[in-house]
């Protein structure tokens, strides 16, 4: 009797992370499935074969896409090529928009069934998108409790899965305890005020960003001279990718630290966060933020008239007020951001109602049971054998 297959895509962190759950959680409704797949570590440590390893894949901008589309289009090719020499039973696709779309099409050509788990953003922008997907899906798995309406009125198969960051990200250390932990492993880490440096995942992020937020160390000490400043690495990020700011980093003490994000963002007092995912990770945790956005500048102004949003950073996107603040492409500038750190540091009152703010997002999101939500979907997709 032939296994069941299941081929899943995902090409950043945070769908490297939803797939890695929905892997495990599908392992336990059909314990031989065979899963393969493009992704990175979280989904290999899930039991996902990788042909393809997507941590160099992660580009954000208009621009930073077309400067690797030919590496993009022969990753593109090659998974084509291996769905159908070997057509799984369902084709998984998570976030990661373009090139995931038109992997969909070509699956649904070739008679492969389709789930798209976290469907565009078509409320931000290019909202007749939603009708191209129900020519390329079998169903869509949506995480935002207001998506679904935009995809049944297009007639696209829709499921409201729940967010799965509501199971993953849970404070389950005090801020104490999250230090204790962290200089076990690094004993340069200290319990005093704490400030997180979050560039993003993306290799382009770090380029863009690391540098505006090492500025805003340098100022912020000058201010506060007993400040401490922890680097998480994303999961898709390299330590020797960093190596260009290793002596930034060891001028002003930037302790980096790996596999450990949930604990730095738990012992941190404020976060300088890049505008991904992470921002409604670092809300949920309820560590008060300060968001930056910087992009190739032909990107941005192409973007600008393309997007139709208020915010940027989910954290503001789900509640559709702004609870951090936002410092965009020209505006992300150290000064700007550190005034706006000092003042969450400062100003109790301040640092309160974010607090409190953020506090609220958790119900915005549904459910718990995310992921547990997705793998009965996907299981109720696969042939009965």
């Amino acid at each position: 009797m032939s296994h069941q297959s299941v081929f899943i895509v995902a090409g950043e962190a945070s769908g490297d992370l939803h797939g890695a759950n929905l892997a495990r959680e599908l392992k336990l409704l059909t314990p031989d499935v065979q899963l393969r797949g493009m992704g990175g570590a979280s989904m290999r440590a899930a039991g996902v074969e990788l042909l393809v390893d997507a941590s160099s894949l992660a580009v954000v901008g208009i621009i930073e896409v077309l400067a690797s589309y030919r590496k993009i289009k022969a990753v593109l090719e090659q998974i084509k090529q291996t769905i159908h020499a070997a057509p799984p039973d369902l084709l998984i696709l998570i976030d990661y928009q373009e090139f995931n779309q038109r992997l969909a099409a070509y699956a649904k050509s070739i008679g492969i069934r389709v789930l798209f788990y976290i469907g565009p953003q078509v409320w931000a922008w290019r909202p007749k998108r939603v009708y191209k997907m129900a020519k390329i899906v079998d169903q869509m798995a949506v995480i935002f409790p207001f998506e679904v309406d935009l995809y049944k009125q297009a007639n696209v198969p829709v499921v409201f899965t729940g967010h799965p960051l509501v199971d993953e990200v849970v404070a389950d250390k005090t801020r104490e305890q999250a230090l204790a932990n962290l200089a076990a492993n690094y004993p340069a880490v200290n319990s005093i005020t704490t400030v997180a440096l979050m560039p993003g995942s993306r290799h382009v992020e770090l380029k863009r960003l690391l540098p505006i937020q090492l500025e805003c160390a340098r100022l912020l000490r000058a201010h506060k001279p007993e400040l401490q400043f922890l680097l998480p690495l994303a999961n898709s990020l390299s330590r020797s990718e960093l190596a260009p700011y290793d002596l930034a980093l060891a001028e002003l003490n930037v302790i980096v630290i790996e596999n450990a994000t949930y604990d730095v963002i738990l012992a941190s007092d404020c976060a300088i966060a890049a505008s991904g995912t992470a921002t409604l990770e670092i809300g949920l945790l309820g560590t008060p933020l300060v968001i930056i956005h910087k992009i190739a500048a032909l990107s941005y102004f192409i973007l600008r008239r393309l997007v139709k949003l208020k915010h940027i950073g989910l954290v503001n996107i789900v509640p559709g007020k702004e609870i951090a603040r936002e410092f965009i492409q020209h505006d992300a500038t150290p000064e700007n951001i550190i005034n706006e750190v000092l003042r969450i540091l400062d100003d109790q009152n301040y640092n309160r109602e974010m607090r409190a703010a953020l506090a609220t997002l958790r119900p915005l999101l549904g459910e718990s049971g995310g992921s547990k939500n997705i793998a009965q979907l996907a299981y109720s997709m696969l042939p009965s054998k």
